[in-house]
């Protein structure tokens, strides 16, 4: 033990210290060297790599560098080489990725089903562009020794797999380390980059308006157009389609700069198929035509107004016609409404997925019933399924929205056609075309105009009696004061009070008293 030797333990950091042990500067790490030490700026890996926004189409190098094909292909075509790396390259050299999403709108594995996150090692297929967690062609692909794509069985080899993300090496998602960023490229003109705006607030358009005028800027004539485009869209709200909650419109022209200016509360409007589900009090039917035979379905419209409507929208629009049924299962049920026949396509009339409807009163109960296909909660589409025999199990997890009404005979042909190991029939069975018998809807639209008639015809009688009593009320009568008062009223009372006092004197004078008659009585006591 020296002398002195705690003389140098300071109550602070030293620059040594600091430099050496506690994080400063790295020794023996180039990337945190001199003027490279910069902050690590992360790209998520659902990003384009270009534009720095969540890609759409997405492309990738032989590097795993993903990039969007709309903003690759203009970079290329100008420059020729790669953004990020600065190497030659050309649009052949990339590969087209296809992820997978999940139920809640997620990239996922398609094959072990887990979500993607910034911690997951994703890997993709350089032959099919499949993308894949390194888990699942670790344990399927790599150890087995089975070296095809897990989707649809054509070969690769380890070459072709290309590392998308690794946890433990992302120096790729450095932004600083960009070469077109680090060499300040802009591969976008100044008109291309106005293009991106999509909203202007009112001190923007001043400004802008300083600089070129709107008939000499075609980017400006492109915002006013669009703006009498969105103003065209606003539907007219009455009492009919007009929601309990406004647009937000004015709280968010309160809270941000970008917004317009509006100063009034407007409701919201409700969807165009809601309103008439209110107005719906009867059953639909509906005549599916098959190869086999016909089948009549009565749809509970009254019940599940929006399931029925989807599905009597759909069959109005011939959605249905020349549609398979792909999936048969004796004793259980018969599926169709897919126009891929593959069990995964499908859309509804309303071009998304819509709730569930489940009503307590029906259950999966005898054969016939007429019930909805779906990939889980709340997400029905076209596709719907007729029962064979009671599934009750199935209640509360898909909607009931009709039975079988005419054409057992038929449905028990359809039950008899064999199926393949995929429950797919070997027999066609096709909906040859689809008739709607009863429309409860229509006839709800046609009471809602009726009376959105009676209320414009009413509103204009207001509007012009309101508009008569204004005229009268402001037309001056004569000069002067009280110029606006009408004294017709008071010279007709007068004259009435003026008649009634002389019939009051005539009859007065011609009325003689009568002498009233006392009887007998007391008195006042005289004879006493």
């Amino acid at each position: 033990m020296g002398k002195k030797q705690h003389q140098k333990d300071k109550l602070y950091l030293t620059a040594t210290e600091w430099r050496t042990l506690y994080g400063g500067k790295r020794a023996n790490d180039e990337y945190h060297t001199h003027q490279e030490r910069l902050e690590f700026k992360r790209l998520p890996f659902d990003y384009c790599s270009l534009s720095l926004q969540p890609f759409r189409d997405p492309y990738c190098t032989s590097n795993g560098v993903i990039y969007d094909i709309t903003e690759i292909v203009p970079f290329l075509k100008k420059f020729g080489f790669d953004p990020c790396t600065g190497e030659k390259i050309e649009f052949k050299h990339l590969t087209k990725l296809i992820f997978h999403k999940n139920n809640d709108d997620k990239y996922h594995c398609p094959v072990l089903f887990k979500v993607f996150n910034e911690n997951t090692h994703i890997v993709a297929i350089k032959t099919t562009g499949n993308v894949f967690s390194y888990e699942a062609v670790e344990q399927l692909n790599f150890k087995t020794n089975h070296l095809f794509d897990l989707l649809n069985d054509k070969p690769f080899t380890k070459k072709d797999v290309i590392d998308l993300q690794n946890p433990l090496d992302l120096t790729k998602f450095n932004i600083n380390d960009f070469y077109y960023f680090k060499n300040k490229i802009e591969y976008k003109d100044s008109d291309e980059q106005k293009s991106n705006l999509r909203i202007i607030n009112n001190e923007t358009k001043e400004t802008l308006k300083e600089l070129s005028t709107i008939e000499d800027n075609e980017f400006l004539k492109k915002l006013s157009a669009s703006s009498q485009l969105n103003s065209s869209k606003q539907v007219k709200t009455d009492r009919f389609n007009a929601a309990h909650y406004s647009t937000g419109q004015a709280s968010a022209s309160f809270t941000s700069t970008v917004m317009p200016v509006v100063s009034k509360i407007d409701a919201a409007s409700i969807d165009q198929y809601e309103i008439r589900y209110p107005y719906v009090k009867k059953k639909g039917y509906v005549r599916l035509v098959t190869n086999f035979g016909n089948l009549n379905l009565e749809l509970y419209c009254d019940k599940v107004p929006r399931t029925c409507d989807n599905f009597i929208l759909l069959c109005n629009r011939s959605y249905y016609d020349n549609c398979k049924f792909h999936r048969l299962i004796k004793n259980f049920m018969v599926q169709g409404g897919d126009p891929t026949a593959t069990g995964k396509g499908g859309q509804s009339a309303f071009e998304k997925p819509f709730n569930d409807e489940i009503c307590k009163l029906y259950s999966h109960e005898g054969r016939g019933v007429l019930s909805m296909a779906n990939k889980g909660p709340n997400t029905n589409q076209s596709q719907f399924f007729i029962t064979f025999r009671s599934c009750k199990y199935l209640d509360g997890k898909h909607t009931i929205f009709g039975r079988l009404v005419g054409g057992l005979d038929v449905l028990s042909k359809i039950e008899s056609i064999e199926t393949d190991e995929k429950d797919k029939p070997k027999e066609d069975v096709i909906i040859l075309k689809t008739v709607v018998f009863v429309d409860p809807y229509k006839e709800a639209e046609k009471m809602i105009e009726e009376e959105r008639a009676k209320d414009d015809e009413r509103h204009t009688s207001n509007a012009i009696r309101a508009l008569k009593t204004e005229e009268t009320k402001t037309q001056p009568i004569r000069k002067g004061v009280g110029s606006l008062i009408s004294l017709d009223a008071i010279h007709k009372r007068n004259a009435v009070n003026a008649s009634n006092d002389d019939n009051y004197e005539d009859n007065k004078s011609n009325f003689k008293s009568k002498k009233i008659k006392t009887t007998g009585g007391f008195g006042d006591f005289k004879n006493w």
